[in-house]
């Protein structure tokens, strides 16, 4: 890497980050809730929306069940917050869901809910961002037309915070969740005190009409239509199961700092879910999109309204009516926490990636630390998943939406139904009266939130699968089927190279092999290393493209008296690769015991563009050879002056040097010296 595209990465990401100074990365509960919690509460920006939007297919008369439909969403919440302060307690290494399902139920079940949560966080971040850019355009009108292009400028942004590092972008992110939470607060205390006063407040569009695809349904239609509605506002739920994964970045105690931070996030996300929701509810505010089944009408003009306002920019515009600043803050921070909560999948992605590459299902780099301490490639990935996301759905939260709860309840069920076996394992072996009721009291938890979180999931399927679930029902066995075959793969590449008797025996002899086109520097330094070597036998090998060529090399190579026999191969083709692997294949034929090893001369040069002019031949023979068997190829390089200009760099680390903290060394004594074996292999392999 030059220098400038270094600078340029330091500028963005900051120093490098030793791994002993992994510790200085962990988080505070204070700093762990806006960090682990952003998702779960800018929900309350887009889920009561979502219950109106669902109601108003029924007409307005539909709304009247607002309340009941929010009230039903809190149970869950209260139910799901509840049951993970028992995971996080458990289970702390990061893996969350995924290692409470492997753990309690086997290895299909656990990937089964790795693949439905690596599709939520992608989800998501891209329903996140989208609603930002909503709720900011309530605010400037000028972004409205380049929703989708400010919606990927901001997952860039993201993706730049969250590679400097967690504890970084935890404090760049825990003022402006902060911020939100006091905007709502007073806008709910601010609305609650003018209701108390006598003021009447009624949103802008309260006037308006509805005008729904399935007005005046009744009996299972009805009830459909109220269930459907109730799913769209289980979206509150998304971002729960974060802090589980998450559990590795707190402070200790790990899991008691968690589950406080889980009942922080529950008690906080379900009060202003619930105060939102009913402000929306008392000032009559309605939100319809065409395309989702139901439209808007201005009475007074008969003319249908496009865009609408955020339900919640509406409740802010009504409740500080008489105070502007209000409604700027509101709106403000609406759009900025709800680019931040995508932040919650920043954080719980890459960690979760790295726990799948630890257990073989995902990729090894996925288990790597960058320069910084974050584990870049997973961050990278779930940028442009999300970003590709944005553009096919032109950033609409309405049509994302569908596709969102489906794999955090399927989640949420596994993961509950793992917790009841996980206390039944355990209750069997306990004795002690005190900590058997305490099991017994944390198993009922479980068992309830994984009957509550089963029926919501039958309820997210059966009305959400053809306005667009069904894609998540489609890419979740397709992530299954990849992360079994990449385990299948790293399981029959460790069965192959596990070591046996005839490994460690020393071949016969080595034929060694030194490629050359023509008599220079190179050349002789890789003769010189290959008889250094002190091979069995050492012979030199070219290829006869043109004949005249071939008798002048001859004819030199004779006059320079080099000790090594020159042989030369006949190519009638004026092929270069094919002759040699013919030749070395002869040679592996008749002693299948010995080995051989082939020198090639290499150049290094220090500008791209040299390598087009050189190499290439030798690297087509290179890339053959390592095919066969007993085949051993060595490069011999030589350092052209162009080369100079790199010399004594000092290579940065770059993303993956770092997978886990280094063992301390082990301490000399002046009796025994030094340790032996001190030097240390790495395990990227």
């Amino acid at each position: 890497m030059s220098k400038a595209p270094d600078l340029a990465k330091r500028l963005l990401l900051g120093r490098a980050l030793q791994s002993r100074q992994q510790h200085e990365q962990l988080l505070r509960k204070r700093i762990a809730l806006p960090v682990f919690a952003s998702d779960a509460l800018s929900s309350v920006a887009y889920a009561p929306q979502e219950i109106l939007l669902a109601l108003g297919a029924g007409g307005l008369v539909m709304y009247g069940y607002t309340p009941w439909i929010a009230a039903g969403v809190i149970v869950i919440l209260i139910t799901v917050v509840a049951s993970y302060r028992q995971n996080v307690r458990a289970y702390q290494s990061g893996g969350g869901d995924f290692e409470v399902a492997t753990a309690n139920l086997g290895g299909n079940w656990g990937v089964v809910v790795a693949s439905a949560l690596l599709v939520d966080y992608v989800l998501t971040v891209a329903v996140s961002v989208s609603s930002g850019v909503e709720n900011l355009g309530a605010l400037l009108e000028f972004i409205r037309p380049h929703e989708v292009a400010v919606a990927i400028g901001i997952v860039i942004l993201l993706t730049i915070g969250n590679l400097r590092g967690l504890r970084e972008a935890g404090v760049a992110f825990a003022v402006p969740t902060y911020l939100f939470m006091f905007a709502v607060f007073g806008m709910l205390l601010w609305g609650s005190m003018r209701l108390i006063t006598g003021t009447e407040l009624r949103a802008e569009s309260a006037d308006y009409e509805l005008v729904g695809s399935e007005a005046g349904v009744t009996g299972f239609a009805l009830v459909f239509l109220l269930l459907r509605a109730f799913s769209s506002g289980c979206a509150a739920l998304t971002g729960v199961e974060a802090i589980s994964n998450g559990v590795p970045a707190f402070r200790k105690p790990k899991g008691d700092n968690a589950a406080r931070t889980l009942l922080m996030l529950g008690l906080i996300g379900a009060t202003l879910f619930g105060g939102v929701t009913a402000f929306a509810f008392v000032t009559d505010a309605k939100f319809a999109e065409g395309d989702q089944g139901v439209r808007m009408v201005d009475p007074s003009t008969g003319e249908t309204v496009e865009h609408p306002d955020p339900v919640i920019a509406q409740v802010a515009d009504t409740v500080f009516s008489n105070f502007t600043p209000g409604f700027v803050l509101v709106t403000t921070m609406t759009a900025l926490i709800l680019f931040l909560a995508a932040n919650t999948a920043f954080n719980g992605f890459p960690v979760l990636g790295s726990v799948l590459a630890q257990n073989r299902y995902l990729p090894r780099q996925l288990h790597t630390r960058g320069d910084r301490l974050a584990y870049s490639n997973g961050i990278i990935i779930l940028a442009t998943m999300a970003g590709l996301l944005i553009y096919a759905y032109d950033a609409s939260v309405s049509k994302l939406i569908p596709l969102y709860t489906v794999g955090v309840f399927v989640s949420f069920t596994v993961s509950q139904i793992g917790m009841v076996k996980h206390w039944n394992r355990l209750l069997a072996a306990q004795k002690d009266p005190v900590r058997r009721r305490h099991m017994k009291t944390s198993r009922a938890i479980n068992a309830f939130g994984a009957t509550l979180t089963g029926i919501v999931l039958i309820v997210v399927l059966s009305t959400k699968f053809t306005l667009g679930a069904y894609i998540v029902c489609i890419a979740m066995p397709l992530l299954f089927l990849l992360m079994k075959a990449i385990r299948k793969h790293y399981d029959r590449v460790a069965e192959e190279l596990v070591p046996s008797g005839e490994d460690v025996a020393l071949p016969a002899r080595n034929h060694a092999i030194v490629l050359v086109s023509t008599i220079h520097k190179p050349t002789l330094r890789a003769l010189a290393y290959a008889r250094a070597t002190r091979p069995s036998t050492l012979e030199a090998v070219t290829v006869a493209v043109d004949a005249e060529a071939s008798r002048r090399l001859q004819a030199e190579w004779d006059a320079l008296d080099i000790p090594v026999t020159l042989k030369i191969l006949d190519s009638p083709y004026r092929e270069i690769t094919r002759p040699v692997l013919s030749y070395v294949k002869g040679v592996r034929r008749k002693s299948p015991r010995d080995v051989v090893t082939v020198f090639i001369p290499e150049y290094v040069v220090g500008h791209w563009w040299e390598h087009l002019l050189h190499n290439q031949s030798a690297l087509r023979l290179k890339g053959r050879l390592l095919f066969q068997q007993g085949v051993m190829v060595t490069s011999v390089p030589w350092q052209l002056r162009s080369s100079d200009r790199l010399r004594g760099r000092v290579e940065p680390p770059g993303p993956g040097a770092s997978r886990r903290p280094p063992r301390p060394a082990p301490k000399s004594s002046p009796r025994t010296g030094p340790p032996r074996g001190g030097g240390s292999v790495s395990d990227r392999e």
